[in-house]
């Protein structure tokens, strides 16, 4: 992991819930197991695309972190090129949610 820079910077959230936002309407909440140069590996993991449905963004993440992740994989890779951002799902400041 010494390598990958990215991964050095994000090694305290190995083994922690994450969210992984994109710049499309996919996010991603999971466990972090791997962070490599060209992307991530989670487990229980729940891809939600937030264009379908009425609950924004902000609010099933919220949603998540209250009541858990409600995992559709059970494994996934998530390429590095459509991560925006990376955050600890209870990093999440609940009161901003809406």
């Amino acid at each position: 992991m010494s390598d990958n820079p990215t991964a050095e910077s994000l090694r305290h959230l190995l083994g922690r819930e994450i969210v992984l936002d994109t710049e499309g309407p996919i996010i991603y909440i999971g466990v972090l197991e791997e962070v490599r140069e060209d992307g991530f590996w989670l487990a229980r993991a729940d891809l939600r695309d937030r264009s379908e449905g009425v609950v924004t963004k902000e609010r099933y993440i919220c949603e998540a972190r209250e009541m858990g992740i409600r995992p559709n994989r059970a494994r996934i890779f998530v390429f590095a090129r459509v991560v925006i951002s990376v955050s600890a799902l209870d990093d999440v400041v609940m009161e901003y949610a809406s």
